[in-house]
């Protein structure tokens, strides 16, 4: 199998359950996937007081690194950019929309849910 495509498989399923993840904290999902040109946003979902971009990333094993550390700010700059282009496409008030950026780490079967990290 191509090693992109598994890849693909791999990051596919865990932003899945990323998904099932975020539901169970009370959360609705707006979109899953959403792309630009230049970039993506894994989870677009809304709480009680928020719209949250989220970005997903996982590593098999704690030895592979954390995955949190692999939203460095070139990857949190697209992530803002992708998230504007959403706020517009889809007719919000930029202004006064209350958004916020997580980002959720998977490591083995463990989640972790980080609130406004960036």
């Amino acid at each position: 199998m191509d090693e992109s495509l598994n890849k693909r498989k791999i990051g596919k399923a865990w932003e899945n359950a990323a998904v099932s993840f975020l539901r169970d904290k009370g959360y609705s999902i707006l979109c899953v996937n959403y792309r630009t040109r230049y970039s993506e946003i894994d989870i677009v979902a809304q709480d009680a007081i928020y719209l949250v971009f989220i970005e997903v990333k996982y590593r098999r094993s704690p030895k592979t690194g954390n995955p949190l550390e692999a939203v460095d700010y070139k990857k949190q700059r697209r992530i803002h950019a992708a998230a504007l282009s959403y706020l517009t496409s889809k007719g919000y008030d930029v202004e006064r929309t209350n958004i916020r950026f997580d980002v959720i780490g998977i490591t083995g079967r463990n989640i972790e849910h980080i609130k406004g990290a960036f």
